[in-house]
């Protein structure tokens, strides 16, 4: 009786001990798994880093590159036009406001009829080596805050908007009505946008608003760098 009963104590620890074995394998096994997705799923994140980090040099050359022929085109004109060009967004700024518009009307003057005259055929004749890169050109419109001593800040806000914004649609009109662009019609339907900034982009001076330098119009070219991306990295659906 006694030799039944260890008899079948021994045998059912021997089952309890095959049991945890195969646990462990079964866990051992799923530690491998485990382990091998994950390395599969940091090498795959590895190659996406590089490609980004390979898109991002690209990028920072062609921009270096638009800006350096931009430079080069008009480094005589920027002094005589009061304009500059800015490396950082690729924006062409025109700062007299004299020049532009008179005061709170959206009309452009003859003078800066005549400098888009020059401007507008050279500018496209650069960015055209560089349209496969180019996603947008945006006519940017800026203003002083001021409006009426009376009006409010808000109203003079908002009066501001609605010039900044006829402003760059009366330079849009302009230059797509131009004989010299009459073959660019097309690609400034699709490619070019305009945007009235009011004063929400200031130029400060010692953090005190220039109220001349803040009324501008800008060109400002906006690259498809996050298209490439998405479209290398096969997210582009």
């Amino acid at each position: 009786m006694t030799k039944s009963i260890f008899g079948e104590s021994s045998q059912n620890c021997k089952e309890d001990e095959d049991h945890w074995l195969s646990v462990s394998d079964l866990m051992a096994g799923l530690m491998i798994v485990f382990l091998f997705v994950s390395v599969v799923l940091m090498r795959n994140a590895l190659k996406e880093r590089d490609k980004i980090k390979d898109i991002a040099s690209a990028y920072q050359e062609n921009k270096v590159q638009i800006y350096n022929s931009l430079t080069q085109e008009f480094s005589y004109d920027l002094g005589r036009w009061d304009a500059e060009i800015d490396k950082k967004d690729l924006s062409f700024n025109f700062h007299s406001p004299d020049i532009l518009f008179k005061m709170g009307k959206s009309r452009l003057n003859p003078k800066f009829k005549r400098i888009l005259n020059d401007f507008i055929p050279r500018y496209f004749g650069v960015i055209n080596k560089f349209k496969k890169s180019i996603e947008e050109v945006r006519i940017e419109g800026h203003t002083s805050s001021r409006w009426n001593n009376d009006t409010s800040k808000n109203d003079a806000y908002f009066n501001n908007m609605r010039l900044s914004q006829d402003r760059t649609r009366a330079v849009l009109f302009y230059i797509y009505n131009l004989a010299s662009m009459k073959k660019e019609k097309s690609w400034i339907k699709s490619n070019v946008a305009t945007v009235g900034y009011s004063s929400s982009k200031l130029i400060l001076s010692n953090g005190i608003e220039d109220s001349d330098r803040s009324r501008r119009v800008s060109f400002r070219l906006i690259t498809n760098s996050d298209t490439h991306i998405l479209k290398i990295l096969g997210r582009d659906q």
